[in-house]
């Protein structure tokens, strides 16, 4: 048996992370793709015992492939009915809506344009997003962008008039409004707090 650990910083708020249960299995005795896991695991058994330049980068890229293909069959295993991001993929419409939201989340996306997009009507986007995601499609967008924002701030020396037009916010005002409502604190002060 193998254990490994990932980490993430604001994992709580990523939609990947946080629609994982604690603990993932992966049998490398199952399915198709049982060969190239299981030689993957021994080859990363060889780069740790060896040391050699580059071992740490070879092992997080490998640690980043196995952990994909955890989360694939994590979601394919998923029972019908379920709802959540991985649930959300699994659906033609919601999983293009996701895709288009995540491409282009600076886009001042609306419902019905959305919609447009993935060939339903505003209502059936909404209906279906919602109860496979758990909220509306421009709750989500407000969330990803959100996502974005912490990102860019923690890894750039952007302008905050910058960063908000990464995210899509028309002004620093309005998106100073909208991380101080997501996280409690101005986007300058977050950006100190976790620099």
């Amino acid at each position: 048996m193998v254990c490994g650990f990932l980490g993430c910083a604001e994992g709580e708020r990523n939609p990947v992370i946080a629609s994982l249960p604690s603990l993932l299995r992966l049998n490398v005795e199952e399915g198709a793709a049982a060969e190239w896991i299981r030689s993957t695991f021994h080859y990363a058994a060889e780069e740790v015992a060896a040391g050699r330049p580059g071992s740490e980068t070879v092992l997080s890229k490998l640690s980043e492939l196995l952990f994909v293909e955890t989360v694939r069959r994590h979601a394919e295993s998923l029972p019908d009915g379920q709802t959540g991001w991985l649930a959300g993929l699994r659906d033609p419409f919601v999983a293009r809506a996701l895709a288009l939201l995540h491409r282009n989340a600076a886009r001042d996306w609306t419902v019905e344009e959305l919609g447009r997009e993935v060939g339903l009507s505003r209502s059936a986007l909404a209906d279906r997003f919602t109860r496979l995601i758990g909220v509306a499609p421009m709750h989500y967008l407000a969330d990803w962008r959100m996502q974005i924002a912490t990102e860019k701030l923690r890894n750039t020396n952007g302008s905050l008039a910058q960063v908000a037009q990464i995210v899509g916010y028309e002004s620093e005002a309005a998106f100073s409004r909208a991380f101080k409502k997501a996280f409690g604190v101005a986007p300058a002060t977050w950006r100190r707090a976790h620099a």
